[in-house]
C-alpha cells in the first residue's frame, strides 16, 4: 500500500518546486538560539526586528493571532510559546530585562502566516518556515512506518486529519468561509477535487455507509494519506497566497484535490474513491492502548 509513503512523495515533490524556486533566506537561521540542551527556538524580539516591525507593540497583534491558531490547531501552547526574560544592554554596558517570548519553530511558523503580507521578509518567511515545517514532518515518518499494524497507521493517519482540519477550518475563516453551511461546501469543494467529481455525500454513498457514520472514520490508510495531503496544502495555498473570499478558497480547495488526485496517477496508485471500507476507527482505537500495541 502507498500509506504515508504517498504523503511523503508529495511532500517530496512539494520540497523540490519551493526550495528550487524561493530559496532559504539565511536571516531566520541567523537568529536562531540553542538551549544548555542545544534545543532551538527563537526570541520573539528578535523575530519581530527581522519581520520589520518598527516596535515590538506593533508585532504583538500577528503573535496572538498566532496563540490562537495554535490552540485552534490542538497543540499544546506551552510546547511553542514560553514567556521568558531577555537581558538588553541600554547604554554604558548596563543591562536590564525585558520581556519576550520563547518560540519554536512551528510557532514561527505561525506568526509569519499571520503578519502583514505587504512586507516582502513576510512573504520570504512564510515560505521558508513552510517548507521547514514539513520537512520536520517528513522526519517524523521514521516512526509511523516502524508502527507495526496497519491500524495504527490508520489510527496515526487520522488523528493527524483530525488535527490539520482544524487549521485547515481556521484558514477557511481567514478566507471568508464563515458559517457552517459554508464550510461544508468548501469541504465537498475539496472532496470533488480528489474524488473526481463526487462530493461527501456521494462519497458516502459509494461506501456504503450509514448517514451517522462519518466517511473519514472508514478509509484506510493509503486514502487518510490522500486526505491529509489534501487538508495540508490547501491550508498552507489559503495562508500563503492570502485567499480571500469563498469563491476563491472554494476554488483553491478543488485545485489542490485535483492535484493531489493527478499525483496518484502520476504513482499508479488506486483512486481514493476506489478504496475499500474499512471498520470504524473508534472501534480499531478501543482495541488498540495508549501506547499504540494491540489488546490481547
Amino acid at each position: 500500500m502507498l500509506n504515508l509513503q504517498l504523503t511523503h512523495r508529495f511532500t517530496q515533490l512539494l520540497m523540490k518546486k519551493k526550495l528550487s524556486s524561493a530559496g532559504t533566506p539565511p536571516i531566520f537561521e541567523q537568529i536562531k538560539r540553542l538551549d544548555e540542551n542545544g534545543t532551538e527556538y527563537w526570541s520573539a524580539r528578535d523575530l519581530s526586528k527581522v519581520l520589520e516591525y518598527s516596535e515590538y507593540r506593533h508585532f504583538l497583534p500577528a503573535l496572538e493571532r498566532a496563540k490562537e491558531a495554535c490552540q485552534n490547531s490542538g497543540q499544546q501552547m506551552a510546547d511553542h510559546f514560553e514567556d521568558i526574560l531577555e537581558m538588553v544592554t541600554i547604554g554604558s554596558k548596563a543591562e536590564r530585562q525585558i520581556e519576550s517570548i520563547r518560540l519554536s519553530r512551528y510557532a514561527c511558523y505561525l506568526i509569519v502566516q499571520n503578519a502583514d503580507p505587504s512586507k516582502e521578509v513576510v512573504a520570504l518567511g512564510q515560505t521558508y518556515f513552510a517548507v521547514q515545517t514539513r520537512l520536520q514532518e517528513i522526519r517524523q515518518m521514521e516512526a509511523y512506518n516502524n508502527l507495526p499494524s496497519d491500524d495504527e497507521k490508520r489510527l496515526f493517519l487520522r488523528n493527524e486529519l483530525r488535527r490539520h482540519n482544524i487549521q485547515l477550518a481556521d484558514a477557511a475563516k481567514n478566507a471568508g468561509v464563515i458559517d457552517a453551511v459554508d464550510y461544508a461546501i468548501f469541504q465537498n469543494f475539496g472532496y470533488q477535487g480528489l474524488y473526481g467529481g463526487l462530493n461527501a455525500k456521494d462519497i458516502h454513498i459509494r461506501k456504503g455507509l450509514k448517514k451517522s457514520q462519518h466517511i473519514l472514520d472508514h478509509m484506510g490508510s493509503t486514502e487518510l494519506a490522500a486526505n491529509l495531503f489534501r487538508a495540508t496544502q490547501t491550508e498552507e495555498k489559503l495562508r500563503r497566497e492570502n485567499i480571500k473570499g469563498k469563491p476563491k478558497a472554494n476554488q483553491t480547495h478543488f485545485e489542490v484535490g485535483k492535484k493531489v488526485r493527478q499525483t496518484i496517477q502520476e504513482l499508479g496508485g488506486e483512486m481514493p474513491e476506489n478504496q475499500p471500507t474499512e471498520e470504524s476507527i473508534k472501534k480499531v482505537e478501543k482495541n488498540l492502548p495508549k501506547t499504540g500495541k494491540r489488546k490481547n
